[in-house]
């Protein structure tokens, strides 16, 4: 009977180690990324990017990046899909919605507010004050500061060691430049690294723990800092489960749900992880 030498065990054994220990991600307190549920999404909504959840009938809405639609997709037994045009188009990052309103960001930092009236649809744009080199994917609301937040993805202030933040006051509707900035030096070190250029494309404060979850599709990374950029704890991302995670938010109960670009295989999807229970 024909046995394989020593050294040829050795390697299977080695190479199976190793490949089974490159799946193997860590989660997020409460979460299991390997117990998610997955909505796929038609064709266009290829490139969704920001979402937002409507607690009074368990949908989500979301934007395309490039065309001008507000879309409300149901998560639960209907799957309907309702769309309203709000802009003849635009490079579309992220979506809030807030007291019945949708903030919806641009690339280059402008906002459009969106409300609706009795059925109609009114829209109003506000253009980004500070005019420079800037990208952003990012925008979400943080109720204990009453601001709509920006993170850049890649603005020309910044430096490799650090990215900006800006705000938006929905009250007097007005831009600033006094927010907080977020130290990459410390994600660099949490992952193992000397350096890191983070393009963060997604976050939202989590409500169970008051918590900033931020995601980066370029990165494969979802990084968590409190209120003010305070840097938590880092989740290096499996590239097959988050092929392009391009959203991100919340319900209040605490479900985390992550939108994907279709990427280079197969359609969009959501991925909905629900909060574990704790066992008293």
């Amino acid at each position: 009977m024909y046995r394989a030498p020593l050294f040829l065990l050795v390697f299977i054994v080695l190479v199976f180690a190793c490949c089974n220990q490159r799946e193997q991600y860590a989660n997020p307190d409460g979460y299991d990324f390997n117990k998610g549920s997955l909505i796929k999404l038609p064709l266009e909504l290829d490139e969704i990017s920001g979402v937002a959840y409507y607690p009074k009938d368990t949908s989500v809405f979301s934007i395309n990046d490039e065309r001008g639609w507000l879309y409300k997709i149901g998560v639960g037994h209907n799957r309907n899909i309702q769309r309203w045009k709000f802009s003849s188009g635009g490079d579309f990052e992220d979506l809030v919605l807030l007291d019945s309103i949708f903030y919806v960001l641009q690339s280059n930092g402008d906002l459009t507010k969106i409300s609706f009236v009795d059925s109609s649809l009114f829209v109003k744009f506000f253009p980004f004050t500070y005019k420079s080199e800037n990208e952003f994917e990012i925008l979400y609301y943080d109720d204990a500061k009453g601001k709509l937040i920006l993170i850049c993805k890649d603005c020309e202030t910044d430096k490799k060691k650090s990215l900006t933040t800006f705000s938006f006051d929905p009250l007097t509707e007005q831009f600033s430049d006094n927010s907080f900035s977020i130290d990459t030096k410390q994600i660099a070190g949490a992952i193992g690294e000397k350096k890191i250029k983070f393009k963060p494309s997604a976050a939202s404060i989590n409500p169970r723990d008051s918590l900033l979850y931020i995601i980066s599709s370029v990165n494969k990374l979802l990084v968590v800092t409190d209120r003010d950029g305070n840097f938590q704890k880092a989740y290096p991302l499996s590239s097959t489960l988050f092929k392009q995670p391009e959203g991100l938010t919340f319900t209040p109960e605490g479900t985390l749900i992550i939108s994907n670009e279709s990427a280079e295989t197969g359609v969009a999807n959501l991925l909905i992880f629900s909060l574990a229970k704790i066992r008293s």
